[in-house]
């Protein structure tokens, strides 16, 4: 594979394209509520109408407004469909014929698509995740070309520390810098390694990453490995992620195929192959640490650090970890350069951040905005609010590691200092909208609880701390808990946060911390009911 051929195969794939398209979006979300079924009878309904000449249909991944699907886009009249079933299939080849239709349909002008900035998502919905060809006619593989022939892997790691990139993991730590360290050590053997053990309740950014746009993440990852000087990657995905396994296989086997993975990349002296590993669903694996055991065929528990992946990572050797969202902007910032991603975003957070919009609001979905971007905009612009004119009580960040913040803080620009400073953290990107119905301390437990379950019980301070943390928060909560219990609340949340082993103890108090920081006042209520009580049957007593 040269660049001649590939420009050739990205010309061929868009001169096949007929003047209409219809794209389905068949990510997991859409599938499962009859995707599949839609774009056969979308297929079926072209023949029947005899235009086949005329009107094509593409399966495409996530379009982003989840709540309204499944999704049916009309190219180059630049229409959507929504809630559309298989039975309306005519009747979109209907209304592409000038008849008018009774399908709803999704206004393209809506803040939800207008206040967006996809960077990470700017093929999703747009290309045919199971084609390698149709990546190819967006431009895909030409800024691992770029990088093979006209930089050094020196000049990659510039670029990528100068665009200010930060880990979209959830810590934040300066990719560039993390890239160099690796590339740095010495060894005969390296590896590259993509985090898409997406555990978090309510989070499906990487999925539908993985589902939409694969050839992105392999493409990242080459670059990646060859800016640190490996041949060997791994994309560690959980099992429950069926659809996204199989898409990344066709897409290994296409790339290979092609000659953009395995030995002589573009006629280089680059090698390199991918690999995927199925995770059991264990949270903790998402522990970089606890990761690579898995990977290496052990018990996913983590280890105490020094030494770091960078140092000794997989079987000891140098190791780069990055998750998915952040390979995903490895190619468009290669592509546009460093200064163009660095001037998106706020000083300290640079680019756009994927956001998995859920909960009580009315646009669920799938978001890409810049960092910087205010809770309150996310919420009720981009959202739409509350369904049904209710009341927005607080948004959960961050999944089981992260805090719940109060309306009153919805000014809070969404960037990882920010959203540190009021108790929570940015997290892989889920975002849970709650309503003034929300029981607050019955969300504290339902994280807690989460945290107990997928303890791995290596340290005792997660182990047995957690445990003790939920039969507190089920004391107050069924009304039997005492000032002293909410002082003892505290205490063994910092203890556990201060001294477990890894990521999951330290930050499995997040939640109840947050909760007593902004709604201390839920829990006071309960402790107060329960004293009333108290004194009401020592009356009776007397």
């Amino acid at each position: 594979m040269d660049l001649f051929e590939l420009l050739e195969i990205a010309e061929k794939e868009n001169k096949s394209h007929k003047p209409i398209r219809l794209t389905c979006c068949t990510a997991a979300g859409c599938l499962s509520s009859g995707g599949q079924e839609l774009k056969l009878a979308l297929e079926k309904a072209i023949a029947d109408a005899g235009m086949t000449d005329k009107i094509e249909v593409i399966g495409a991944g996530c379009m982003g407004l989840c709540s309204e699907g499944p999704l049916v886009r009309v190219d180059p009249n630049n229409i959507m469909f929504g809630k559309v079933n298989p039975e309306d299939a005519p009747s979109i080849i209907a209304a592409i014929n000038g008849e008018k239709t009774k399908l709803k349909t999704i206004d393209l002008n809506h803040p939800f698509f207008k206040r967006q900035l996809p960077i990470v998502l700017e093929n999703s919905g747009k290309v045919d995740p199971e084609r390698i060809e149709s990546y190819i006619a967006e431009g895909g593989y030409l800024s691992l070309y770029r990088v093979l022939h006209e930089m050094k892997p020196i000049d990659v790691i510039n670029t990528i520390t100068k665009s200010g990139l930060r880990g979209r993991g959830g810590a934040g730590y300066p990719t560039g810098l993390k890239w160099s360290l690796v590339a740095k050590s010495v060894s005969d053997k390296k590896y590259v390694v993509c985090n898409a053990d997406e555990g978090d309740p309510g989070a499906f950014m990487d999925r539908s990453v993985l589902e939409s746009d694969p050839h992105r993440i392999l493409e990242g990852m080459a670059i990646a490995a060859y800016a640190v000087g490996a041949q060997q990657g791994f994309i560690y995905v959980r099992g429950e992620y069926p659809l996204a396994i199989n898409r990344l296989n066709t897409a290994i086997r296409q790339a290979r195929k092609l000659g953009l993975m395995g030995t002589q990349i573009f006629e280089s002296n680059f090698d390199f192959r991918i690999d995927i590993r199925i995770g059991a669903g264990a949270f903790v694996c998402g522990e970089e640490t606890a990761l690579m055991a898995s990977i290496e065929g052990k018990r996913g528990m983590p280890r105490p650090r020094p030494p770091f992946p960078a140092e000794r990572g997989l079987w000891g050797y140098p190791t780069l970890i990055n998750n998915v969202e952040t390979y995903a902007n490895v190619a468009p910032i290669i592509k546009n350069g460093a200064e163009w991603f660095a001037k998106i975003g706020t000083e300290k957070s640079k680019g756009t951040k994927v956001f998995a919009l859920a909960g009580k609001i009315s646009n669920t979905g799938l978001i890409e905005v810049p960092m910087g971007t205010t809770i309150k905009e996310i919420v009720n612009d981009i959202g739409g609010g509350v369904p049904e004119g209710g009341k927005v009580k607080a948004v959960q960040t961050g999944g089981p590691s992260g805090g719940c913040i109060p309306e009153n803080l919805f000014d809070t620009k969404v960037d990882y200092e920010s959203l540190a400073s009021v108790g929570s953290i940015m997290g892989s990107g889920g975002m849970i909208v709650m309503d003034d119905t929300t029981n607050m301390v019955e969300i504290a437990k339902f994280f807690i609880e989460f945290c107990v379950d997928e303890s791995c019980g290596k340290c005792i301070p997660c182990r047995a701390g957690t445990v003790q943390i939920k039969k507190i928060l089920d004391k107050i909560s069924s009304g039997e808990g005492t000032e002293q219990d909410l002082k003892n609340l505290e205490e063994l949340c910092e203890v556990v946060k201060n001294t477990s082993l890894c990521g999951l103890g330290q930050s499995a108090p997040n939640p109840v911390l947050s909760t007593l920081r902004h709604f201390r006042h839920e829990y006071e209520s309960l402790i107060k009911n329960n004293n009333k009580n108290s004194k009401s049957k020592e009356k009776v007593k007397n």
